[in-house]
């Protein structure tokens, strides 16, 4: 009954706000071939000798979660992988001669920086011409540019290229003005998650760690990336880093040393794009392979039913498939969600079952197991390993942009691990941490009397800090789940061929993070390569050509819309105003973004977690 109600007041509110406005329309864009009432309109004002241009735009994190098909508010979400399909689909596409890629305020890391620029490469080796354009350029976003044959910013544009810089907040000074203490337990000299809620300041082990790896994305993936990208200049690195640190820099001047290739208004794009391809004229195809919003009728209840329940899944094909099950965002104990506040979350009981699910499938042959997540609660983690070590098929992981601790715990029972060189991943390391709000409760004039019976009963409590009984029984927790993640590490590692002893991997754990080029060196993943390499290699183990083309079958299956309302898993708009607001005060997103770990998984005592929230721009 509660779920009838609620699907009458949602659909009445609906339509009442559909006969304020007009029905939306579908937006404009070409999305692949045309239909022929379509193409005739194109050959009525195209001459032949029109070129069309695909264009992309590209901005924002680029999540890899999988999303839903449905378009009830709009286009269906995209997410990393639907954008690099449609760049993909460029090059295969006779009727297009040019890719243009519209560079927004990219903020992706290095791992799926590269596949983007392998991706663009794939255009550029089916013989078609690229073009980047951005009003403002970041590090990254320069970077993604420079894939592209030319690279273009508006006169009043801007080039910030400024190097990389790496920003580590510390909250201690703030927990105590609002009387908080965190109560922490740790180990490894590298796991300084908890490191910004006990001091104000860098320790020695978390700087050497953050300048490795900032040193060794500087000298690859920005210099080496800007020598490589343009040959004709022959310049040495050492005239790379003199010109880094001119920066930023304007569009004139950014054209004048030769790191951007021309500077022109968006207006201009069409003629450039012409005289570059050899035509007499280009026409841009906005927002290419983009799917299309559904037109829906609004006056219709059972219509907008039929939309809150989403689309009626096809039926699986009975085709040999491999089966790509994602694993982003923190990882916590119960079902995946995702919010505005929190990013998105793996729970360990959503994966277990996408994981189960392809095993079972007798049309999967493999899976791949896509990791773009910190860690989170060890306990969920060690779940979703269980699941994965089980596996009758053989199981491949490729990393992300971050693929560390619990992120890297679960990538263990692989065959073969892929990684980007620019990843974030290792980090074996365990802590436990609760914070202690009995000084705030006593400043706000609240009393706590506690009866109990036994030593340690306030482990959990978030009044007391831990006794000395219950500290000592939390050490010896927190050394036991350490010695597991270290043996299920070093027994996967050397499940897949790397000769590696106890203490080797001793060394290299402690909580320590490694980029995927320094992960690879040290028999931490064993290539470096994309998603698609890692699908080739599944291809392999399975005894399949690697260049067949096979389905592959997108885990976990996003729910409906409907579906998240009735859980309770859904914002609706007019309720998450104060989400927005909040997100846009000063330092805001950056404090909650950091505790959201913790917040997902406070009931979980071991934490096998990313040893700090490094931003690297």
């Amino acid at each position: 009954m509660t779920r009838v109600l609620l699907l009458a007041a949602l659909t009445a509110c609906l339509i009442g706000s559909a006969r304020a406005v007009d029905p939306p329309k579908a937006n404009p864009f070409i999305n692949g071939p045309q239909s022929a009432t379509d193409d005739k309109k194109d050959s009525s004002k195209e001459t032949t000798r029109s070129a069309k241009v695909a264009h992309i735009k590209l901005k924002g994190d680029l999540d890899e979660a999988p999303v839903s098909g449905e378009s009830l508010f709009g286009p269906p979400a995209e997410n990393f992988q639907s954008k690099l399909n449609r760049i993909r689909k460029v090059a295969n596409d006779s009727s297009v001669k040019a890719l243009y890629i519209e560079l927004g305020e990219f903020e992706a890391g290095f791992g799926k920086l590269n596949e983007l620029k392998k991706a663009i490469g794939e255009v550029r080796a089916a013989g078609k011409k690229t073009f980047a354009y951005g009003e403002s350029l970041t590090a990254k976003s320069y970077l993604l540019g420079l894939a592209c044959d030319k690279l273009i910013l508006p006169e009043s544009g801007d080039l910030m290229l400024t190097g990389l810089r790496a920003e580590v907040s510390f909250y201690k000074d703030l927990l105590d003005k609002v009387k908080l203490k965190a109560d922490v337990l740790k180990v490894g000299d590298y796991k300084s998650a908890v490191e910004p809620f006990l001091s104000d300041k860098m320790s020695a082990a978390n700087r050497e760690q953050i300048e490795s790896m900032l040193d060794d994305n500087f000298d690859h993936e920005l210099v080496g990336w800007i020598r490589k990208a343009r040959p004709g200049r022959h310049w040495t690195a050492d005239q790379v880093k003199a010109m880094i640190d001119q920066g930023p820099f304007t569009a004139k001047k950014a054209a004048n040393l030769g790191l951007v290739d021309d500077v022109a208004y968006s207006d201009e794009l069409e003629s450039i794009f012409a005289k570059a391809i050899g035509s007499e004229k280009a026409t841009i195809l906005k927002d290419y392979g983009k799917a299309k919003a559904e037109e829906l009728d609004f006056g219709n209840p059972f219509a907008m039913l039929s939309a809150l329940g989403g689309k009626k899944a096809a039926k699986e094909s009975k085709n040999p498939k491999i089966a790509v099950v994602y694993a982003v965002g923190g990882i916590a104990s119960g079902k995946s969600g995702s919010s505005p506040l929190q990013g998105a979350s793996v729970g360990s009981d959503t994966l277990v079952a996408a994981i189960r699910q392809a095993d079972k499938d007798e049309t999967v042959k493999a899976i791949v197991l896509r990791v773009d997540s910190p860690g989170g609660s060890a306990l969920a983690s060690d779940l979703i390993w269980r699941a994965l070590k089980q596996c009758k098929k053989p199981v491949v992981a490729s990393m992300g942009d971050v693929a560390a601790s619990g992120g890297y715990y679960i990538s263990m029972p692989a065959k073969k691990i892929f990684a980007e060189p620019g990843t974030i991943t290792g980090s074996i390391g365990v802590f436990g941490m609760k914070l202690v709000t009995g000084e705030l409760e006593k400043w706000a004039g609240l009393k706590t009397v506690v009866i109990t019976r036994g030593k340690n009963t306030g482990v959990s409590s978030m009044t007391f800090p831990w006794s000395d009984s219950e500290r000592a029984a939390m050490t010896e927790y927190i050394h036991e789940t350490y010695a597991q993640f270290i043996d299920k590490t070093l027994a996967g590692r050397q499940g897949a061929g790397q000769k590696m002893t106890r203490e080797e991997l001793v060394k290299l754990a402690g909580g320590r993070v490694w980029t995927g080029r320094q992960a690879k060196a040290n028999g931490l993943v064993d290539e470096l390569g994309t998603l698609n390499d890692a699908i080739a290699s599944a291809k392999t183990f399975a005894g399949i050509d690697p260049k067949k083309e096979m389905e592959l079958l997108t885990l976990p299956k996003t729910p409906s819309f409907l579906d998240r309302l009735m859980e309770g898993d859904v914002d609706i708009p007019f309720m998450s105003s104060y989400q927005s607001a909040l997100l846009k005060l000063p330092g805001a997103d950056k404090a909650i973004r950091a505790l959201a770990p913790f917040l997902r998984t406070a009931n979980d005592p071991a934490k096998a977690m990313l040893p700090f929230r490094i931003e690297i721009k």
